[in-house]
């Protein structure tokens, strides 16, 4: 990303040339990432793109282009550009795990330094984990819907050629198989598929002669889209082209739920027993949840996966709790109607009963105190300015997995309600 620096707000960079002349921009804060709600009724959510916010980090600098954009149109002044030539990220940031489980009011992430370095970091941490961790909340639900049957993310063509990336990166994390974004394959290690449009049929004179030529260059397991014309028609060319070693077979319209039963049923009686079904079109949660009593294998989901289910953000805000003072540190908190936060250092953890997850508990004000049955829940992940190895995209697919499935069954509905588990606050000493 070219000038990442400048991917923020005007505000971000008058905020500090204020801070500077007023003596505050030096001053020790902390800030905390977290949502007062989670939206359109989800349950749960979970925790996405930090990752990317730290492979990002270093490069968060301002170049001699991109002072002197700031300088020619007057955004701050000489003072405040010099400051920003030598910009550099020296505090520290605790975060939830990737693959966490959050719920409202669930400190994220944490960001502790002087209030400038602080500051102008806000627009570039919400961006990235605002939009992950909505398109990973989406998909996790979906992947539950799914069960045992893989959800192939393919949603690429519906959102910004950057943000596909991150899609398909967020729903890897959350349980979906492969993706159909190549430079995600490149970029981050997710796994590629894809076989051929309906652009490949109807290039060929017939049917039958594009399914031979597919089959010829990419194998009897290959896929074949058999809904271009007729779908029994296409199935009986299918089978023909590959064999009854066919591999699978994708359904791209129609009603899913009766197209797959005839397909199965005539699959197996051409002999094809073992060819999948794989089914697309526009797919969400609901649909894949409907088609879970019919002989389908996978589900190729688009749309809906990347614009997060219909819910494109997460809802986090990037807030000042904390600021050093003569006798340590000093919360603040807004008192807006609606927007209001709570002040103070915050320390939380997962309380569990028997093994499944019952309470998300913030200790407010100062460490956790040594519970049993409580997991801690920020690690550290920048220390001094410096990014420190994590864990990688497997690693943390595996955590949400487990994540997940800590959470009590009522998480599992798709229907809105109540987050899954209640959030408690409690002061502690300092």
């Amino acid at each position: 990303m070219t000038h990442l620096a400048l991917h923020t707000d005007h505000y971000e960079l008058t905020m500090v040339q204020a801070a500077l002349r007023s003596g505050a921009a030096t001053r020790h804060c902390v800030f905390e990432v977290f949502t007062r709600s989670l939206l359109d009724g989800r349950r749960y959510g979970v925790c996405a793109g930090l990752g990317r916010l730290l492979a990002m980090l270093p490069d968060f600098r301002f170049d001699e282009e991109s002072l002197g954009f700031l300088a020619s149109t007057g955004v701050v002044d000489t003072a405040t550009c010099e400051w920003l030539s030598t910009y550099r990220f020296s505090g520290s940031i605790d975060a939830y795990a990737e693959g966490e489980v959050y719920f409202p009011g669930s400190p994220v992430l944490v960001v502790e330094g002087a209030f400038a370095e602080c500051v102008l970091l806000e627009t570039l941490v919400l961006s990235v984990l605002n939009h992950d961790s909505a398109v990973a909340t989406a998909a996790a639900r979906m992947v539950c819907a799914a069960g045992a049957r893989p959800c192939i993310e393919m949603g690429s063509r519906r959102t910004h050629e950057e943000a596909a990336v991150a899609s398909a990166r967020a729903a890897y994390l959350a349980g979906f198989s492969a993706t159909s974004n190549l430079a995600a394959g490149l970029q981050w290690g997710v796994p590629t598929t894809g076989t051929a449009a309906h652009a490949f049929v109807l290039v060929h004179d017939d049917e039958a002669g594009a399914f031979a030529a597919q089959v010829d260059a990419l194998g009897i397991g290959t896929t074949l889209l058999v809904d271009t014309y007729d779908v029994e028609a296409g199935i009986r060319a299918a089978v023909a082209a590959a064999g009854p070693a066919l591999g699978a077979v994708r359904l791209d319209s129609g009603d899913l739920l009766s197209e797959a039963r005839r397909a199965r049923e005539l699959l197996d009686g051409l002999g094809a027993t073992a060819a999948r079904i794989v089914v697309t079109s526009d797919l969400d949660e609901g649909s894949i949840a409907r088609l879970a009593g019919a002989p389908v294998d996978a589900y190729g989901v688009g749309t809906s996966v990347v614009t997060g289910g219909g819910v494109p953000t997460a809802g986090f805000v990037y807030k000042l709790v904390a600021i050093e003072s003569g006798s340590g540190w000093q919360p603040v908190q807004k008192r807006s109607a609606g927007k209001h936060s709570v002040g103070g250092r915050k320390s939380p953890v997962r309380r569990y009963a028997g093994g499944t997850a019952a309470a998300e508990q913030i200790y407010v004000g100062g460490p956790a105190p040594p519970r049993a049955g409580e997991r801690p829940l920020l690690v550290r992940v920048v220390d001094d300015g410096a990014v420190l190895p994590g864990p990688t995209l497997t690693a943390s697919r595996e955590h949400c997995r487990r994540s997940v499935a800590e959470l009590p069954q009522e998480a599992m509905k798709l229907s809105a309600g109540d987050p899954a588990i209640e959030t408690q606050w409690e002061r502690v000493p300092t």
